[in-house]
């Protein structure tokens, strides 16, 4: 871990005072209000995995993920958000070199969008593509510069499937804020603040360079050349599971905090002072700190590989998966031993700790993390093809 990664850090401590205070009313508002934003942009945090030929930091990715933990246990929304933004710049390489000049035009602190599902039905023209599409869970989008919407070729009303998987090509493009409109379909239990509303673009102008094809192997442009740019989707999926990390810590923050004045109801034990909450306690900290270590190491293995070798191997991938989809269920677990510990404060809105509950559970359902992407690395492990996308790659 370098210099850059603990004055980021420093940044994330700095603007601590910003997030706690608009967590309400991002909670409220279903979304983050300008000012976290740009408290945001001010700390860099949008920066760290933009490439430095614009001016980002290009970081390791385990770096990102702690720069993104540490917003979580701050702030679950404000950390999705800046994990969601700067992974979108994953596609960017998948375009050409003039499309990734085009959207850094104006620096490294782009704030990306983008929802991978459903495609929408996209017709080539001369000199690019007629986009039309309507996409879910876009985060953040309400905020955002410009946005990834996923598109599916036709021809005479007929899909272009790919032969070799009779799936639809997988194909990006990249729309301006100002092309798009945005459709409040944002109301859920947990992680309120995300604004992952819909996003519809209709028979919009995309032109070629703005285009990308999300087939691999393919050759990056020179500013995407690093290993960083080699590893999407991992570092999306890695990042996402680094918001649960943080998420749980803020549980088992405030449970110790708890138990220093609690003590439970038809009882003489201070809180702190029973075995119960002491096992819970940690144990929840060994699930967290176990799901990171197996993130870490993963993301890593994945980096010195395209490092070394130009990509990484099918092992890799599956273990890429399997650190996301467990960090996310280890860490409601660990959530999960907080709140049963912690009596009716658990479930009072004043303790913060329903928040986290609530939160932790929403991101258990996110498909990149599912129940179901096991079922993809048990068929991968049986010498099966996956059903998801990524895993294609």
């Amino acid at each position: 871990m370098g210099a850059e990664l603990d004055g980021l850090l420093q940044n994330v401590e700095r603007i601590r005072a910003v997030l706690e205070e608009q967590a309400e009313f991002a909670e409220v508002e279903r979304r983050l209000p300008d000012v976290v934003y740009d408290a945001m942009i001010d700390a860099r945090l949008f920066r760290t995995l933009a490439p430095k030929a614009f001016e980002g930091l290009e970081l390791h990715p385990v770096e990102h993920c702690r720069v993104v933990e540490a917003i979580a246990r701050i702030d679950s929304a404000a950390a999705w958000n800046v994990n969601q933004t700067t992974v979108a710049a994953g596609f960017v390489p998948w375009m050409e070199e003039r499309g990734g000049e085009e959207v850094y035009a104006n620096g490294p602190d782009v704030i990306f969008s983008g929802g991978y599902f459903p495609p929408g039905p996209s017709v080539r023209v001369e000199g690019g593509w007629r986009v039309t599409c309507r996409s879910s869970f876009v985060s953040g989008c309400d905020r955002a510069q410009w946005f990834m919407m996923p598109v599916l070729e036709v021809d005479d009303k007929n899909s272009k499937f790919d032969p070799r998987t009779e799936d639809p090509p997988t194909i990006g493009a990249f729309v301006p804020r100002d092309e798009v409109d945005l459709i409040d379909t944002w109301h859920t239990v947990g992680m309120r603040g995300t604004s992952s509303a819909d996003v519809s673009a209709d028979d919009v102008f995309v032109p070629d360079h703005r285009i990308a094809f999300l087939e691999s192997p393919h050759v990056r442009p020179p500013a995407f050349s690093g290993p960083l740019f080699g590893l999407w989707p991992w570092t999306s999926g890695h990042g996402e599971t680094a918001v649960s990390l943080g998420v749980a810590r803020a549980a088992i923050d405030k449970l110790t905090e708890l138990v220093t004045r609690k003590t439970p109801s038809y009882g003489r034990t201070q809180l702190r002072d029973r075995e119960m909450a002491q096992h819970h306690a940690a144990k929840a900290t060994a699930l967290v700190d176990a799901s990171r270590a197996f993130l870490d190491a993963s993301i890593s293995e994945a980096y010195s590989e395209v490092e070394r070798e130009g990509h990484y191997c099918e092992e890799t991938k599956l273990r890429c998966q399997l650190a996301e989809c467990f960090g996310v269920e280890a860490c409601a677990e660990a959530v999960d031993l907080v709140y049963q510990v912690s009596g009716s404060s658990a479930f009072r809105i004043e303790e913060g700790i329903e928040r986290h509950h609530r939160d932790i559970h929403v991101l258990t359902q996110h498909a990149y993390k599912s129940y179901s992407r096991y079922e993809d690395v048990g068929k991968m492990q049986f010498g099966l093809p996956p059903t998801f996308w990524t895993l294609r790659l």
